[in-house]
């Protein structure tokens, strides 16, 4: 009876040293996959990382270039985790995502602030002795990680069977979601109070399945699901950035009033209970005082050649035209209103398939109508008159005469002390843009008129303009007393949309291998000959 118990026994023996192979040869594989992937990961070509919002990044590229968005200087404080459980660089995600929305408009400049940029700035002054800034952002960004609840739901299913001392088998499987919450606000820089309705207040659902080692993120906005799927290594930070991408795209579109939604997958706004709300209260909020609503629609019509004349959210006779004009375009009723109709179809529109007029409405200042039609340029009463009217009058009208620039100092000073501030006056010979550039000490090209404190380029010739005047950035000689130069070009329309972005670019920031040449090359180009231009060279005592 002996040799069968042993014989059994020795077969169980092998047993269990067979299945203890096996999960030898189960546990040694993957370590060594995963040893090998760990050498193998330095020599891997570096991969961008793609969300569900890199898209919407880039349409808002395009976007702010249509609406001719330009000089929105921001600044970025540390965005914290107030959750304690993020060990996640918000605030970069936040600079890469505004710097992949201004690729090609270059419409947003944000500045990093906080205690590691303070560095920077002060080893920068004592090497270059340069100032942090040359002028001051309009904007801040402040915000944090707001909520992470971890596990709302969690469900975990084990299943395993056991032959003690010998034979231990299992399976687990589990899945658990939580809620992770983002909240960013911007605020004016000259009094840090909040802008009403410029906030992002967005959330995502993380589901982890399988101890975390995948699973997906969803969004929610304007009744939109966007999923993410979130692959090993990754988890809630990949989940943030989506977050905080979102949160760009909102916080850039509600500050500029543009359509930014359409980049989230909204076809029909007005369809949308979140897109209605939120163009009602634009319109509403600019409508209050009347004047910023007017000033809107003549930035963007001006932007489209439908109108030339002033920014000044004042009603005049062209801007009526040009209303009437484009609202016509848009297939509504031919009036000079600005109701919450047009309004709606403005920003539901592709302005790209609109036409545009062979002349735009040209605004003739009261005076000039006063002074007789003489003086009325020519330009502007061809603009109204039919051919065989115009052929027919008499006496024929004299030639328009030669636009010119005055660019000039107090007391014609050219000559400054080191660090002196300059001041400047711009007097066009006629009603015109005027666009001003510095090529400072190292010969590199900076565009400072107009910018952010004064958007409008038209100069009245009754009313000069003065540089910097109340505005809130300096114009001051080098300390090193090298010479630099002031370029200031005029044109009779707005020419600005014309021109290469390259050499629009952010004001107050240096255009990468532009030169004054280039630039005027560009404006002769752009105006059809038409320019005048006048150099200002600053010297040091």
């Amino acid at each position: 009876m002996k040799p069968p118990k042993i014989a059994r026994l020795f077969a169980l023996s092998a047993t269990v040293a067979a299945l203890a192979g096996c999960q030898t040869l189960e546990v040694r594989q993957p370590t060594i996959d995963q040893t090998n992937e760990i050498r193998k990961g330095p020599e891997d070509r570096p991969q961008r990382s793609i969300t569900g919002f890199s898209h919407a990044l880039r349409c808002m590229d395009t976007l702010l270039l249509d609406y001719g968005v330009r000089d929105i200087t921001m600044l970025t404080e540390e965005i914290s985790d107030e959750t304690k459980k993020l060990n996640a660089g918000t605030r970069d995600m936040l600079i890469s995502s505004v710097s992949d929305m201004s690729r090609r408009s270059r419409a947003v400049r944000l500045v990093a602030f906080g205690k590691d940029t303070a560095n920077v700035i002060s080893y920068l002054a004592s090497a270059q002795s340069a100032t942090a800034y040359q002028a001051i952002p309009l904007y801040d960004i402040k915000g944090s990680v707001s909520q992470f609840d971890e596990n709302l739901v969690k469900n975990q299913k084990d299943v395993g069977i056991g032959f003690a001392p010998f034979i231990n088998l299992g399976a687990a499987k589990d899945a658990g979601s939580s809620m992770l919450a983002l909240d960013l606000s911007v605020l004016t820089t000259s009094d840090m109070a909040v802008l009403a309705g410029v906030t992002s207040r967005n959330s995502v659902m993380i589901l982890k399945q399988g101890s975390g080692i995948d699973g997906d993120a969803a969004y929610h906005k304007f009744g939109i699901n966007y999923s993410m799927n979130l692959a090993k290594a990754e988890g809630q930070t990949q989940a943030l950035r989506g977050l905080v991408e979102l949160a760009a795209v909102e916080l850039i579109g509600k500050l500029t009033k543009t359509p930014y939604w359409s980049c989230l997958g909204v076809t029909d706004p007005k369809a949308n209970d979140e897109t209605r709300l939120e163009m009602f209260d634009w319109y509403h909020a600019m409508a209050a005082t009347r004047i910023e609503l007017i000033a809107y629609f003549q930035n963007q019509l001006r932007r489209r050649a439908f109108y030339d004349g002033p920014i000044d959210g004042e009603f005049n006779p062209a801007i009526d035209e040009a209303i009437a004009n484009y609202r016509a375009a848009l297939g509504l009723s031919r009036e000079a209103v600005l109701n919450e109709q047009f309004f709606y179809a403005f920003l539901a529109a592709d302005h790209t398939k609109i036409k545009r007029p062979e002349q735009p409405a040209r605004y003739i200042a009261p005076e000039t109508v006063a002074a007789g039609p003489a003086a009325i340029p020519v330009a502007a009463s061809a603009a109204s008159a039919s051919p065989a009217a115009a052929a027919s009058a008499t006496p024929a009208p004299s030639a328009p005469a030669p636009l010119k620039l005055s660019v000039s100092a107090p007391r014609q000073q050219t000559r400054f002390a080191r660090g002196e501030p300059i001041s400047l006056s711009l007097a066009p010979s006629q009603d015109a843009h005027v666009y001003c550039y510095l090529q400072d000490e190292e010969s590199k090209v900076i565009r400072f008129f107009p910018n952010r404190f004064a958007r409008d380029s038209r100069i009245a010739a009754a009313q000069p303009l003065t540089l910097p005047g109340a505005m809130r950035f300096q114009l001051t000689m080098n300390t090193k007393g090298v010479p630099e130069t002031i370029s200031c070009f005029a044109t009779p329309r707005d020419v600005l949309a014309s021109l290469p972005q390259a050499l629009v670019g952010t004001d107050f920031e240096p255009l990468p291998g532009a030169t004054l040449d280039s630039i005027r090359v560009a404006f002769l180009k752009a105006s059809g000959g038409t320019l005048a231009q006048e150099n200002f060279r600053v010297q040091a005592k």
